[in-house]
């Protein structure tokens, strides 16, 4: 076979439609046009019709590629082996179903190589495979740079009906897609492969991983709650999504997270999620830097501003005036009273700091005298919103065991706070100077709109819904 490379697309980061559709995926309701379909896919095979595409972005990965393609390749083959268990088949002996070159799943799926022009050749060593497997495709990029924009120019060259990506690194489970096909084919627009579902999981991580992968989540829900609350896993590089969902739709990707571009532009209708456990790294190096955090941070602003905030205020608008007195009169009555109570937490707060830190009393450390203090203030806040702001839901909850649960639910978001607030702190004091009275207030100011928006949308409103 010709080794070439597959052409870059160029301009701008659309997907088109499939002008000849021979077989129509999107359309399939029922198991037994399923079964046809892939009946019709193994009969136009050989006319080029492709259901799967499979992306994998890479650099410097020359030391995984030919591992991956092999394990990819070989799962593939038995997964349409298996929905293409045909009369047809039995002309093909073992050894030919069982080799890595089948060629009767040529042209029903495609792995795409996407590489950045790896200084270690990794697109050459993928080219190299291409005689060994047929359904390979390698793409050599040398102008543009980024996984998010190397998934969607191989998504532009792929010709699946069902478009997919996995890390080029092995840290994605390949098992999994069998499981994520056969959802794809139950009628989704998209499946995404989660650590944060049953069955999901992370191998080895340590805290501060763990910490920083579920502070940037929380994160985009602060920013972006329509679009990261949709999914567990919104972080995830591990997902297979309709092609129909997203043709035709203008993307602007930016980092590492494709999968936020997907659900922020594209016509995403029904979604499952298929648990993994994420993989340490066999080979190569993590290429995650504070860069790829900040990268993170402007996509989720790019797709914040664009449009959104003003059909939200719509929204918003519509459902105040459909019940005008109630609807103005007690949420604000609420909302008063949590910001009131929020501001005494103020001055538990500054007071037990001052009698922890000052030199003329007990002279204790920073940390520690903010950790106190700030637990004293979140327990002085929650005794108020039980008693006063929330007066009205707590009566409905009788028991000691219901009081302590909404503490724990209550503490818990506010414990997040502290260590953001313990950050800000830090930050101001020891790296910018700042007066530690001063730092301690613009700390609290801005965590407590951090804890003002998530127990209004997980704390307090749930309770409101058990009422």
């Amino acid at each position: 076979m010709t080794r070439s490379l597959t052409s870059v697309p160029l301009g701008s980061f659309q997907i088109n439609e499939l002008i000849d559709e021979l077989i129509d995926l999107d359309n399939i309701q029922s198991g037994t046009a399923k079964d046809r379909v892939f009946e019709l896919g193994l009969a136009k095979a050989n006319q080029g019709q492709v259901i799967f595409s499979l992306i994998v972005p890479t650099y410097n990965e020359s030391k995984n590629v030919e591992r991956l393609v092999e394990i990819l390749t070989r799962l593939l083959d038995e997964y349409f082996d298996r929905k293409f268990d045909r009369n047809d088949r039995n002309s093909v002996s073992k050894s030919e179903q069982e080799s890595s070159n089948n060629p009767n799943n040529n042209g029903i799926y495609e792995l795409i190589i996407v590489d950045d022009d790896s200084p270690d050749l990794t697109w050459q060593v993928a080219l190299d495979l291409i005689p060994r497997y047929p359904n390979l495709r390698v793409m050599r990029r040398q102008g543009e740079k980024g996984l998010s924009t190397a998934v969607v120019r191989g998504w532009q060259a792929a010709q699946g009906r069902i478009l997919g990506v996995i890390d080029g690194d092995l840290q994605h489970p390949p098992e999994t897609l069998a499981q994520m096909l056969d959802t794809m084919l139950d009628g989704v627009d998209l499946v995404v492969a989660s650590r944060h579902v049953a069955g999901g999981g992370v191998s080895d991580w340590g805290f501060v991983r763990r910490m920083l992968s579920r502070g940037a989540q929380m994160l985009g829900l602060l920013i972006l709650p329509n679009v990261i609350g949709r999914v567990s896993d919104p972080m995830s590089g591990y997902f297979m999504v309709r092609r129909t969902a997203i043709a035709n739709c203008p993307m602007n990707p930016l980092g590492y997270k494709i999968l936020i571009e997907v659900l922020g532009r594209g016509n995403i209708q029904a979604l499952a999620e298929v648990g993994y456990v994420f993989q340490e790294r066999q080979e190569g190096e993590s290429k995650v830097t504070w860069r790829q955090y900040v990268h993170y941070i402007l996509h989720l602003l790019r797709l914040r501003s664009r449009g959104r905030i003003t059909k939200i205020r719509k929204k918003l608008h519509q459902k105040l005036h459909q019940n005008l007195p109630q609807n103005l009169r007690f949420p604000a009555q609420r909302f008063l009273k949590f910001g009131l109570v929020g501001f005494s937490g103020v001055f538990v707060d500054m007071a037990i700091f001052y009698l922890l830190s000052d030199a003329s009393t007990l002279a204790w450390g920073l940390t520690r005298s903010k950790v106190i203090a700030a637990e004293v203030a979140v327990l002085n806040n929650f005794l108020w919103n039980d008693l006063w702001t929330f007066r009205d839901l707590a009566q409905q909850q009788f028991g000691w065991k219901k009081l302590i649960k909404r503490f724990v639910k209550f503490n818990l978001i506010c414990l997040l706070g502290i260590g953001l607030n313990l950050i800000i702190l830090n930050l101001l004091f020891n790296y910018f100077g700042v007066n530690k009275y001063i730092a301690n207030l613009i700390a609290i100011a801005i965590v407590t709109i951090w804890n003002f928006w998530f127990n209004l949308k997980l704390s307090w409103r749930v309770t409101e819904t058990d009422k």
